[in-house]
Protein backbone atom coordinates (compact mmCIF):
# COMPACT_ATOMS: atom_id res chain seq x y z
CA UNK A 1 0.00 0.00 0.00
CA UNK A 2 2.83 2.36 0.86
CA UNK A 3 4.50 1.79 -2.54
CA UNK A 4 1.23 2.29 -4.40
CA UNK A 5 0.66 5.60 -2.66
CA UNK A 6 4.15 6.84 -3.45
CA UNK A 7 3.88 5.87 -7.11
CA UNK A 8 0.59 7.76 -7.28
CA UNK A 9 2.19 10.90 -5.86
CA UNK A 10 5.23 10.74 -8.15
CA UNK A 11 3.39 9.97 -11.37
CA UNK A 12 1.14 12.98 -10.96
CA UNK A 13 3.95 15.25 -9.87
CA UNK A 14 5.72 14.43 -13.13
CA UNK A 15 2.93 16.18 -15.01
CA UNK A 16 2.93 19.73 -13.79
CA UNK A 17 2.92 22.89 -15.80
CA UNK A 18 1.05 26.12 -15.96
CA UNK A 19 -1.93 26.66 -18.27
CA UNK A 20 -0.38 29.96 -19.31
CA UNK A 21 -0.26 30.30 -23.11
CA UNK A 22 2.13 33.21 -23.25
CA UNK A 23 3.28 32.51 -26.82
CA UNK A 24 -0.23 32.24 -28.25
CA UNK A 25 -1.56 35.29 -26.41
CA UNK A 26 -1.87 38.29 -28.75
CA UNK A 27 -0.03 36.42 -31.53
CA UNK A 28 -2.74 37.65 -33.89
CA UNK A 29 -1.38 36.04 -37.06
CA UNK A 30 -2.72 32.80 -35.53
CA UNK A 31 -6.56 32.54 -35.53
CA UNK A 32 -6.47 30.53 -32.28
CA UNK A 33 -5.16 33.63 -30.46
CA UNK A 34 -8.81 34.63 -30.08
CA UNK A 35 -9.25 31.62 -27.76
CA UNK A 36 -7.15 33.40 -25.13
CA UNK A 37 -8.47 36.87 -25.97
CA UNK A 38 -11.82 37.13 -27.77
CA UNK A 39 -11.04 40.82 -28.23
CA UNK A 40 -7.75 40.27 -30.07
CA UNK A 41 -7.23 42.55 -33.08
CA UNK A 42 -7.53 39.88 -35.80
CA UNK A 43 -8.76 40.44 -39.35
CA UNK A 44 -9.84 37.98 -42.06
CA UNK A 45 -12.65 37.31 -44.51
CA UNK A 46 -13.10 33.83 -43.13
CA UNK A 47 -11.01 30.92 -41.86
CA UNK A 48 -11.40 27.31 -40.81
CA UNK A 49 -9.06 24.96 -39.04
CA UNK A 50 -7.83 21.68 -40.45
CA UNK A 51 -10.02 19.15 -38.58
CA UNK A 52 -8.22 17.75 -35.49
CA UNK A 53 -4.92 19.35 -36.59
CA UNK A 54 -5.76 23.03 -36.15
CA UNK A 55 -4.77 23.13 -32.48
CA UNK A 56 -2.74 20.48 -30.64
CA UNK A 57 -1.10 21.42 -27.37
CA UNK A 58 0.61 19.45 -24.63
CA UNK A 59 2.72 20.39 -21.64
CA UNK A 60 4.48 18.50 -18.90
CA UNK A 61 6.92 19.29 -16.12
CA UNK A 62 7.64 19.59 -12.42
CA UNK A 63 8.78 22.40 -10.19
CA UNK A 64 10.27 19.93 -7.67
CA UNK A 65 12.34 17.45 -9.70
CA UNK A 66 13.11 16.03 -13.11
CA UNK A 67 13.14 12.49 -14.49
CA UNK A 68 16.93 12.59 -14.13
CA UNK A 69 16.60 13.09 -10.37
CA UNK A 70 14.79 9.76 -10.09
CA UNK A 71 16.30 7.59 -12.83
CA UNK A 72 19.89 8.78 -13.27
CA UNK A 73 22.44 5.96 -13.32
CA UNK A 74 24.58 7.50 -10.58
CA UNK A 75 24.79 4.69 -8.03
CA UNK A 76 22.24 6.22 -5.64
CA UNK A 77 19.56 3.85 -4.38
CA UNK A 78 16.15 4.56 -5.92
CA UNK A 79 14.43 4.70 -2.53
CA UNK A 80 16.90 7.36 -1.45
CA UNK A 81 16.21 9.36 -4.62
CA UNK A 82 12.52 9.26 -3.78
CA UNK A 83 13.23 10.45 -0.24
CA UNK A 84 15.35 13.30 -1.58
CA UNK A 85 12.55 14.37 -3.92
CA UNK A 86 9.93 14.32 -1.17
CA UNK A 87 12.21 16.17 1.25
CA UNK A 88 12.83 18.91 -1.33
CA UNK A 89 9.13 19.37 -2.03
CA UNK A 90 6.78 21.52 0.00
CA UNK A 91 3.04 21.32 0.49
CA UNK A 92 2.70 24.48 -1.62
CA UNK A 93 4.39 22.97 -4.68
CA UNK A 94 1.83 22.85 -7.45
CA UNK A 95 1.21 20.06 -9.91
CA UNK A 96 -0.61 21.26 -13.02
CA UNK A 97 -1.15 19.89 -16.49
CA UNK A 98 -3.34 20.89 -19.39
CA UNK A 99 -3.90 19.29 -22.77
CA UNK A 100 -6.10 20.48 -25.61
CA UNK A 101 -7.12 19.03 -28.96
CA UNK A 102 -9.16 21.22 -31.28
CA UNK A 103 -11.71 19.10 -33.16
CA UNK A 104 -12.93 21.84 -35.52
CA UNK A 105 -12.93 25.63 -35.64
CA UNK A 106 -13.84 28.47 -37.96
CA UNK A 107 -14.76 32.12 -38.23
CA UNK A 108 -16.11 34.64 -40.69
CA UNK A 109 -16.76 38.34 -41.11
CA UNK A 110 -20.38 39.46 -40.82
CA UNK A 111 -22.10 42.60 -42.11
CA UNK A 112 -20.49 43.08 -45.52
CA UNK A 113 -17.12 43.92 -46.99
CA UNK A 114 -16.51 47.04 -44.91
CA UNK A 115 -17.62 45.43 -41.65
CA UNK A 116 -15.15 44.81 -38.85
CA UNK A 117 -17.34 42.35 -36.96
CA UNK A 118 -16.55 38.65 -36.81
CA UNK A 119 -18.15 35.45 -35.57
CA UNK A 120 -16.07 32.42 -34.59
CA UNK A 121 -16.96 28.92 -33.40
CA UNK A 122 -15.41 25.58 -32.60
CA UNK A 123 -15.20 22.45 -30.49
CA UNK A 124 -12.19 21.24 -28.54
CA UNK A 125 -11.38 18.52 -26.04
CA UNK A 126 -9.48 19.40 -22.89
CA UNK A 127 -7.86 17.63 -19.96
CA UNK A 128 -7.08 19.50 -16.74
CA UNK A 129 -5.21 18.29 -13.68
CA UNK A 130 -4.21 20.26 -10.59
CA UNK A 131 -2.69 19.03 -7.35
CA UNK A 132 -0.74 20.39 -4.43
CA UNK A 133 2.09 18.07 -3.43
CA UNK A 134 0.84 16.06 -0.40
CA UNK A 135 4.08 16.50 1.53
CA UNK A 136 3.00 15.24 4.96
CA UNK A 137 1.07 12.15 3.76
CA UNK A 138 4.00 11.29 1.45
CA UNK A 139 6.50 11.52 4.30
CA UNK A 140 4.34 9.28 6.46
CA UNK A 141 3.85 6.75 3.65
CA UNK A 142 7.58 6.67 2.90
CA UNK A 143 9.12 6.73 6.37
CA UNK A 144 6.38 5.70 8.78
CA UNK A 145 5.96 7.52 12.08
CA UNK A 146 8.89 6.09 14.04
CA UNK A 147 11.08 9.15 13.59
CA UNK A 148 8.21 11.61 13.88
CA UNK A 149 6.99 11.18 17.43
CA UNK A 150 5.23 14.37 18.42
CA UNK A 151 4.71 15.53 14.82
CA UNK A 152 1.26 16.16 13.39
CA UNK A 153 0.90 15.12 9.73
CA UNK A 154 -1.52 17.44 7.94
CA UNK A 155 -4.16 15.62 5.86
CA UNK A 156 -5.18 18.99 4.44
CA UNK A 157 -2.11 18.68 2.17
CA UNK A 158 -4.25 16.36 0.02
CA UNK A 159 -5.80 18.65 -2.58
CA UNK A 160 -6.34 17.58 -6.18
CA UNK A 161 -8.79 17.76 -9.06
CA UNK A 162 -8.91 16.34 -12.59
CA UNK A 163 -11.34 16.55 -15.47
CA UNK A 164 -11.81 15.47 -19.09
CA UNK A 165 -14.28 17.61 -21.00
CA UNK A 166 -15.31 18.99 -24.36
CA UNK A 167 -16.05 22.65 -25.02
CA UNK A 168 -18.33 23.98 -27.76
CA UNK A 169 -17.99 27.73 -28.19
CA UNK A 170 -19.33 30.64 -30.23
CA UNK A 171 -17.65 34.04 -30.17
CA UNK A 172 -18.28 37.57 -31.44
CA UNK A 173 -15.61 40.19 -31.98
CA UNK A 174 -15.96 43.78 -33.22
CA UNK A 175 -13.45 46.49 -34.00
CA UNK A 176 -15.45 49.55 -32.95
CA UNK A 177 -12.80 52.02 -34.10
CA UNK A 178 -9.11 52.16 -34.91
CA UNK A 179 -8.52 52.42 -31.17
CA UNK A 180 -10.83 49.86 -29.60
CA UNK A 181 -11.71 46.18 -30.13
CA UNK A 182 -13.93 44.06 -27.91
CA UNK A 183 -15.08 40.46 -28.01
CA UNK A 184 -16.86 37.75 -26.08
CA UNK A 185 -17.30 34.00 -26.26
CA UNK A 186 -20.04 31.74 -24.88
CA UNK A 187 -19.17 28.15 -23.97
CA UNK A 188 -21.03 24.92 -23.31
CA UNK A 189 -18.99 22.46 -21.27
CA UNK A 190 -19.57 18.70 -21.36
CA UNK A 191 -17.65 16.85 -18.65
CA UNK A 192 -16.93 13.20 -19.41
CA UNK A 193 -15.11 12.47 -16.15
CA UNK A 194 -14.35 14.51 -13.05
CA UNK A 195 -12.60 13.84 -9.75
CA UNK A 196 -12.39 16.51 -7.06
CA UNK A 197 -10.84 16.35 -3.60
CA UNK A 198 -9.98 19.88 -2.48
CA UNK A 199 -11.72 20.44 0.85
CA UNK A 200 -9.82 18.02 3.08
CA UNK A 201 -8.62 18.53 6.62
CA UNK A 202 -7.43 16.50 9.57
CA UNK A 203 -4.19 15.12 10.95
CA UNK A 204 -2.32 12.01 12.06
CA UNK A 205 -0.44 12.36 15.34
CA UNK A 206 1.66 9.93 17.34
CA UNK A 207 2.69 10.95 20.85
CA UNK A 208 4.60 9.27 23.65
CA UNK A 209 4.35 9.75 27.39
CA UNK A 210 7.66 10.32 29.18
CA UNK A 211 8.90 7.20 30.91
CA UNK A 212 6.83 4.81 28.77
CA UNK A 213 9.02 4.07 25.72
CA UNK A 214 6.77 1.31 24.37
CA UNK A 215 3.40 3.01 24.84
CA UNK A 216 2.02 5.50 22.35
CA UNK A 217 -0.94 7.76 21.93
CA UNK A 218 -2.03 7.85 18.29
CA UNK A 219 -4.78 10.14 17.00
CA UNK A 220 -6.19 10.14 13.48
CA UNK A 221 -8.62 12.96 12.83
CA UNK A 222 -9.98 12.67 9.31
CA UNK A 223 -12.21 14.90 7.21
CA UNK A 224 -11.52 13.54 3.72
CA UNK A 225 -13.85 13.72 0.74
CA UNK A 226 -13.58 12.57 -2.88
CA UNK A 227 -16.25 13.59 -5.39
CA UNK A 228 -16.42 11.87 -8.77
CA UNK A 229 -18.63 12.10 -11.84
CA UNK A 230 -18.56 9.73 -14.81
CA UNK A 231 -16.05 7.41 -13.10
CA UNK A 232 -17.70 5.13 -10.52
CA UNK A 233 -19.08 2.64 -13.03
CA UNK A 234 -15.53 1.80 -14.13
CA UNK A 235 -14.72 0.55 -10.63
CA UNK A 236 -17.56 -1.98 -10.52
CA UNK A 237 -16.73 -5.66 -10.86
CA UNK A 238 -19.47 -6.13 -13.43
CA UNK A 239 -18.08 -3.44 -15.78
CA UNK A 240 -16.79 -5.02 -18.99
CA UNK A 241 -16.54 -2.04 -21.33
CA UNK A 242 -13.61 -0.01 -22.69
CA UNK A 243 -12.73 2.83 -20.30
CA UNK A 244 -11.12 5.12 -22.89
CA UNK A 245 -13.94 4.67 -25.38
CA UNK A 246 -16.64 5.19 -22.76
CA UNK A 247 -15.02 8.35 -21.36
CA UNK A 248 -14.69 9.74 -24.90
CA UNK A 249 -18.38 8.98 -25.53
CA UNK A 250 -19.38 10.71 -22.29
CA UNK A 251 -17.16 13.69 -23.06
CA UNK A 252 -18.79 14.47 -26.40
CA UNK A 253 -22.30 13.00 -26.14
CA UNK A 254 -23.36 12.24 -22.58
CA UNK A 255 -21.45 14.47 -20.16
CA UNK A 256 -22.44 16.65 -17.27
CA UNK A 257 -23.18 20.10 -18.68
CA UNK A 258 -22.06 23.58 -17.74
CA UNK A 259 -21.81 27.13 -19.04
CA UNK A 260 -18.95 29.58 -19.32
CA UNK A 261 -17.81 32.76 -21.00
CA UNK A 262 -14.68 34.56 -22.16
CA UNK A 263 -14.30 38.31 -22.68
CA UNK A 264 -11.50 40.51 -23.91
CA UNK A 265 -10.46 43.90 -25.25
CA UNK A 266 -7.70 45.56 -27.25
CA UNK A 267 -7.13 49.30 -26.82
CA UNK A 268 -4.63 51.45 -28.68
CA UNK A 269 -3.35 54.16 -26.37
CA UNK A 270 -1.43 55.45 -29.38
CA UNK A 271 -1.10 54.05 -32.86
CA UNK A 272 1.90 51.97 -31.82
CA UNK A 273 1.09 51.46 -28.13
CA UNK A 274 -1.41 48.73 -27.39
CA UNK A 275 -3.11 47.50 -24.20
CA UNK A 276 -5.00 44.17 -24.02
CA UNK A 277 -6.84 42.22 -21.34
CA UNK A 278 -8.99 39.09 -21.25
CA UNK A 279 -10.70 36.68 -18.90
CA UNK A 280 -11.05 33.06 -19.99
CA UNK A 281 -13.20 30.20 -18.65
CA UNK A 282 -15.37 32.09 -16.22
CA UNK A 283 -17.80 29.20 -15.80
CA UNK A 284 -19.04 26.12 -14.00
CA UNK A 285 -20.17 22.55 -14.60
CA UNK A 286 -23.07 20.93 -12.77
CA UNK A 287 -21.92 17.35 -12.21
CA UNK A 288 -24.98 15.10 -12.61
CA UNK A 289 -23.85 11.93 -14.44
CA UNK A 290 -22.70 8.81 -12.60
CA UNK A 291 -22.00 10.84 -9.46
CA UNK A 292 -20.47 9.49 -6.27
CA UNK A 293 -19.01 11.10 -3.16
CA UNK A 294 -16.87 9.07 -0.76
CA UNK A 295 -16.15 10.46 2.67
CA UNK A 296 -13.85 9.38 5.50
CA UNK A 297 -14.85 11.45 8.49
CA UNK A 298 -14.25 10.86 12.16
CA UNK A 299 -11.60 10.58 14.85
CA UNK A 300 -9.72 7.47 15.93
CA UNK A 301 -7.59 7.34 19.08
CA UNK A 302 -5.39 4.45 20.12
CA UNK A 303 -3.42 4.13 23.36
CA UNK A 304 -0.93 1.31 23.69
CA UNK A 305 1.77 -0.35 21.62
CA UNK A 306 2.04 1.46 18.30
CA UNK A 307 -0.13 -0.45 15.82
CA UNK A 308 1.36 -1.40 12.43
CA UNK A 309 -1.45 -1.28 9.91
CA UNK A 310 0.81 -2.70 7.22
CA UNK A 311 1.47 -5.88 9.19
CA UNK A 312 -0.43 -9.17 9.17
CA UNK A 313 -0.41 -10.02 12.87
CA UNK A 314 -2.52 -7.15 14.22
CA UNK A 315 -5.60 -7.94 16.29
CA UNK A 316 -8.73 -7.67 14.19
CA UNK A 317 -10.38 -5.42 16.72
CA UNK A 318 -7.85 -2.65 15.92
CA UNK A 319 -9.14 -2.52 12.36
CA UNK A 320 -12.74 -2.84 13.48
CA UNK A 321 -12.36 0.08 15.87
CA UNK A 322 -10.66 2.16 13.17
CA UNK A 323 -13.40 1.48 10.59
CA UNK A 324 -16.07 2.25 13.15
CA UNK A 325 -14.42 5.51 14.17
CA UNK A 326 -13.70 6.65 10.59
CA UNK A 327 -16.28 4.94 8.39
CA UNK A 328 -16.28 5.07 4.60
CA UNK A 329 -19.58 6.52 3.46
CA UNK A 330 -20.87 6.83 -0.10
CA UNK A 331 -23.27 9.59 -1.13
CA UNK A 332 -24.93 10.29 -4.47
CA UNK A 333 -25.46 14.05 -4.44
CA UNK A 334 -25.05 16.33 -7.44
CA UNK A 335 -22.29 18.91 -7.11
CA UNK A 336 -20.88 21.95 -8.93
CA UNK A 337 -17.29 22.45 -10.07
CA UNK A 338 -15.79 25.73 -11.25
CA UNK A 339 -13.46 25.97 -14.20
CA UNK A 340 -9.94 27.31 -13.57
CA UNK A 341 -10.45 30.92 -14.60
CA UNK A 342 -7.55 32.61 -16.38
CA UNK A 343 -6.75 36.33 -16.64
CA UNK A 344 -4.38 37.79 -19.23
CA UNK A 345 -3.19 41.32 -19.91
CA UNK A 346 -0.42 42.86 -21.96
CA UNK A 347 1.12 46.11 -23.08
CA UNK A 348 2.90 46.27 -26.42
CA UNK A 349 5.07 48.92 -28.07
CA UNK A 350 5.50 48.59 -31.84
CA UNK A 351 8.22 50.17 -33.99
CA UNK A 352 9.82 49.89 -37.41
CA UNK A 353 7.03 51.25 -39.59
CA UNK A 354 6.52 49.53 -42.95
CA UNK A 355 3.87 49.03 -45.60
CA UNK A 356 2.88 45.96 -47.66
CA UNK A 357 4.83 47.09 -50.73
CA UNK A 358 8.02 48.85 -49.69
CA UNK A 359 8.96 49.76 -53.27
CA UNK A 360 5.76 51.36 -54.48
CA UNK A 361 2.72 53.14 -53.15
CA UNK A 362 0.92 53.16 -56.51
CA UNK A 363 -2.46 52.17 -55.08
CA UNK A 364 -2.71 55.29 -53.02
CA UNK A 365 -3.98 54.37 -49.53
CA UNK A 366 -1.89 51.59 -48.05
CA UNK A 367 -2.36 50.23 -44.55
CA UNK A 368 0.95 50.47 -42.76
CA UNK A 369 2.17 48.04 -40.14
CA UNK A 370 5.10 47.63 -37.76
CA UNK A 371 7.83 45.05 -38.20
CA UNK A 372 8.82 44.92 -34.51
CA UNK A 373 7.07 44.88 -31.15
CA UNK A 374 8.20 44.52 -27.54
CA UNK A 375 6.15 44.32 -24.39
CA UNK A 376 5.10 42.52 -21.24
CA UNK A 377 2.28 40.12 -20.37
CA UNK A 378 0.67 39.19 -17.08
CA UNK A 379 -1.13 35.90 -16.36
CA UNK A 380 -3.11 34.65 -13.36
CA UNK A 381 -5.19 31.50 -12.81
CA UNK A 382 -7.49 30.53 -9.97
CA UNK A 383 -6.57 27.47 -7.89
CA UNK A 384 -8.04 25.89 -4.74
CA UNK A 385 -5.70 28.07 -2.64
CA UNK A 386 -3.84 31.12 -3.96
CA UNK A 387 -3.74 32.22 -7.64
CA UNK A 388 -1.06 30.96 -9.98
CA UNK A 389 0.72 33.93 -11.61
CA UNK A 390 3.33 34.55 -14.31
CA UNK A 391 5.06 37.54 -15.89
CA UNK A 392 6.36 37.46 -19.47
CA UNK A 393 8.57 39.78 -21.51
CA UNK A 394 8.32 39.32 -25.28
CA UNK A 395 9.70 40.42 -28.63
CA UNK A 396 7.79 39.99 -31.86
CA UNK A 397 9.29 40.32 -35.34
CA UNK A 398 7.65 40.37 -38.74
CA UNK A 399 10.33 38.57 -40.74
CA UNK A 400 8.41 38.68 -44.01
CA UNK A 401 4.95 40.05 -44.77
CA UNK A 402 3.34 36.73 -43.85
CA UNK A 403 5.92 35.24 -41.51
CA UNK A 404 6.07 36.24 -37.83
CA UNK A 405 8.35 35.28 -34.96
CA UNK A 406 7.62 35.71 -31.25
CA UNK A 407 10.15 35.16 -28.45
CA UNK A 408 9.23 35.15 -24.75
CA UNK A 409 10.98 35.09 -21.38
CA UNK A 410 8.66 33.99 -18.56
CA UNK A 411 8.97 34.08 -14.78
CA UNK A 412 6.49 31.78 -13.03
CA UNK A 413 6.12 29.23 -10.25
CA UNK A 414 7.92 26.58 -12.25
CA UNK A 415 10.89 28.38 -13.79
CA UNK A 416 12.77 31.67 -13.90
CA UNK A 417 14.45 30.91 -17.24
CA UNK A 418 11.59 29.85 -19.46
CA UNK A 419 12.45 31.01 -22.98
CA UNK A 420 9.85 30.33 -25.65
CA UNK A 421 9.84 30.67 -29.42
CA UNK A 422 6.85 30.80 -31.76
CA UNK A 423 6.66 30.91 -35.54
CA UNK A 424 3.55 31.57 -37.62
CA UNK A 425 3.41 31.83 -41.40
CA UNK A 426 0.91 31.82 -44.23
CA UNK A 427 1.55 30.31 -47.66
CA UNK A 428 -1.32 31.12 -49.96
CA UNK A 429 -4.31 30.41 -47.74
CA UNK A 430 -2.54 27.84 -45.53
CA UNK A 431 -1.64 29.13 -42.09
CA UNK A 432 0.93 27.10 -40.12
CA UNK A 433 2.20 27.73 -36.62
CA UNK A 434 4.47 26.12 -34.03
CA UNK A 435 5.04 27.31 -30.47
CA UNK A 436 7.62 25.81 -28.09
CA UNK A 437 8.25 26.80 -24.48
CA UNK A 438 11.35 26.33 -22.32
CA UNK A 439 13.64 25.63 -25.25
CA UNK A 440 16.79 25.68 -23.07
CA UNK A 441 15.69 22.38 -21.53
CA UNK A 442 15.50 20.55 -24.87
CA UNK A 443 19.25 19.94 -24.90
CA UNK A 444 18.60 17.22 -22.29
CA UNK A 445 14.91 16.46 -21.75
CA UNK A 446 15.67 14.03 -18.92
CA UNK A 447 16.75 17.02 -16.82
CA UNK A 448 13.87 19.22 -17.92
CA UNK A 449 11.36 20.24 -15.29
CA UNK A 450 8.94 21.56 -17.89
CA UNK A 451 8.36 21.30 -21.63
CA UNK A 452 5.46 22.41 -23.80
CA UNK A 453 4.46 22.82 -27.42
CA UNK A 454 1.51 23.81 -29.59
CA UNK A 455 1.10 23.31 -33.33
CA UNK A 456 -1.70 23.81 -35.83
CA UNK A 457 -2.85 24.22 -39.42
CA UNK A 458 -5.56 26.63 -40.60
CA UNK A 459 -6.92 27.94 -43.86
CA UNK A 460 -7.23 31.75 -43.79
CA UNK A 461 -8.85 33.76 -46.57
CA UNK A 462 -8.59 37.53 -47.04
CA UNK A 463 -10.21 39.86 -49.53
CA UNK A 464 -8.40 39.73 -52.89
CA UNK A 465 -6.68 43.10 -52.68
CA UNK A 466 -5.28 42.11 -49.26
Amino acid sequence: MRKIYLIFCIVFQLSCFSQNKELLYNFTSIPQSSLVNPGADVSYKYYFGFPVLSGISANVGSNSFSAYDLFADNGVDFNQKVRDVINRSSSNDKVVTNQQLEIFSGGFRVGGRESRSYVSFGLYQEFDFFMYVPKDPALLALNGNRDYIGKSFNLGDISAKAEVLSVFHVGYHKKVSDKFVYGGRAKIYSSGANATSTKNSGYIYTGQTAGTPNLYNQIISSNLELKTSGISKFTKDEYEGNVVRDIAHNTFFNGSLGLGLDAGITYYIKENLQLTASIVDLGFIRQTKDIETRTYKGTYQYDGVNPDFMGTDNPENVFDEFEEAIPEETLYNKYTTWRPTKFYSSIQYSFGEARPDDECNCRGQVEKYYKNAVGAQFFAMTTPREPLVALTAFYRRNIFRKLDLKATYTFDTFSNKNIGLGLAGTIGSVNLYALVNNILEYKDLSKARSAAFQIGINFVFQDRED
